[in-house]
């Protein structure tokens, strides 16, 4: 996904701010990073790093002594490197971009029809899409006018940070809402952030969440609503069920509280039909399922335990390195079982999701190699069927690279994608076979999702104003 950070202020340096405020971004993206400051005297000044195989930390804390400026911008990516210098008739401007554009080739035809000659190429073939949005915004006569043009042509989604050659800055939340942006105050300036939490140890208070495509001019002393907010909302709910940090609001819901209550409910609704399973411990898949595994016992009244631990000093994620097959290993070394937690006994797992399951069979190999006597498994949403349009969660080349749709193309062929719907419902026949081959292919002794109405009801928003299109396919 990624996330960004902003911060503009009266005179005081912001280059700390900055760098904390985007290192606490580092969860949610793993390719690359960059800040970029403003300097009254000095102009722009940037840094752009990979970050897949070293953490934000390390890589830019050498290079804090290049920046100086009251005005700054960061960013962790999941896709391309930003943030970009652009320098066009609205200004020189730096901008980063959180989303997706599933219809780039069309939009890069059309810029290339308005007198735009090129676009930097990357290593992949593609182009930058952060280089693509700026060249939308371009086309206007104001930022903000070049930001809605921007949004409105775009099919995906597009938030955006951008730092002007005034010591401004400009968000934008995208028009659906599917991302937050966060705006903080202190008493000598204003800072934008995907995640509220990031701003609050850095001596800012909430200031206010933009509302779906609304776009604010930031200075020192002043929040300008440059676009009022719309109507329609489709925040995306794996915010909550996967995304988020423990301490994040989204909307005004906690994302630790929201996975207590889901939990809770999952747990409820095995108890009501008479499946919740003789374990001896309930267990969460580190790190983001351990909350929901918290919440099913204490509803279970089942003992809550930590049968393994991820060792994360050297490698703290699993999918940093390049190569696969080291990829796979590294997830494998951090396993480290808790021997009289496992070894003859009964478990639970809770994970956040089951998206691929690529790591899921191994995981329970490990167990039974560690000496569990029953692994059974519950997933703390709805098989996922669809492939994500609008963020990188679940996103692939193929709706058949899910585990649940592979599965179904593999029970019916063609035929069974017809009934997904009935897949995805542990209540119908197909959705007990679903169940039964997936547990017969990863070695569970039973398997459990979460139902659709569970999760929103967990979350508490209206549910018209929650994205849930991976698991309906409906916009």
């Amino acid at each position: 996904m990624g996330g960004f950070f902003g911060a503009v202020s009266s005179g005081r340096s912001v280059l700390m701010d900055v760098f904390f405020g985007t290192d606490y971004h580092s969860h949610l993206g793993t390719q690359s990073a960059g800040l970029t400051f403003w300097d009254s005297e000095k102009g722009f000044s940037r840094e752009l790093h990979n970050i897949s195989n070293t953490p934000f930390r390390t890589k830019f804390e050498n290079d804090l002594y290049k920046f100086s400026g009251s005005c700054g911008i960061g960013v962790i990516s999941d896709t391309d490197p930003q943030p970009l210098l652009i320098k066009s008739q609205l200004g020189a401007y730096a901008i980063a971009t959180i989303g997706i554009i599933n219809n780039a080739e069309e939009l890069i035809e059309d810029v290339f029809k308005s007198d735009h000659n090129q676009f930097q190429m990357m290593s992949s073939g593609g182009i930058n899409v952060t280089e693509l949005a700026s060249a939308l915004i371009n086309q206007a006569t104001s930022f903000a006018e070049g930001i809605r043009n921007a949004q409105k042509r775009i099919k995906g989604s597009m938030s955006i940070i951008l730092m002007t050659d005034k010591g401004e800055l400009i968000a934008a939340r995208d028009l659906m809402g599917r991302t937050p942006v966060h705006i903080g105050k202190r008493e000598d300036g204003h800072c934008v952030s995907f995640e509220s939490f990031a701003y609050e140890k850095l001596g800012y208070h909430d200031c206010k969440e933009l509302g779906p495509g609304e776009i604010v001019k930031l200075t020192a002393d002043s929040v300008e609503v440059l676009q009022e907010p719309g109507r329609d909302m489709k925040i995306c709910a794996f915010l909550w069920s996967y995304y988020g940090y423990p301490n994040s609001d989204y909307e005004g819901v906690n994302v630790e509280l929201m996975r207590y209550h889901n939990g809770e409910s999952m747990a409820q609704t095995e108890i009501d039909r008479g499946t919740l399973p003789d374990v001896d411990y309930v267990a969460g898949v580190p790190d983001s399922g351990i909350p929901h595994a918290i919440g099913y016992s204490t509803r279970s009244r089942k003992t809550f335990a930590r049968p393994f631990v991820k060792y994360t000093p050297t490698w703290p994620r699993s999918f940093m390195p390049n190569d696969q097959s080291v990829r796979n290993q590294v997830a494998k070394m951090k396993q480290l079982p808790v021997d009289r937690l496992i070894r003859g006994k009964k478990l639970l797992f809770v994970d956040d999701s089951i998206v691929r399951g690529t790591q899921l069979r191994e995981t329970v190999d490990f167990l039974y190699e560690s000496g569990a006597k029953e692994v059974h498994m519950r997933s703390a949403c709805p098989p996922i069927m669809y492939a994500c349009k609008y963020l990188n969660f679940s996103r692939g080349n193929s709706d058949m690279d899910l585990l649940a749709r592979k599965i179904i193309a593999e029970l019916e062929g063609v035929e069974g994608q017809k009934h997904i719907e009935e897949y995805a419902d542990a209540n119908t026949e197909r959705g007990q076979c679903l169940l039964k081959t997936i547990c017969e292919k990863m070695g569970f002794d039973s398997l459990g999702y979460q139902t659709l109405d569970g999760l929103l009801d967990a979350i508490g928003l209206p549910r018209e104003k929650v994205c849930t299109y991976c698991w309906t396919g409906k916009e």
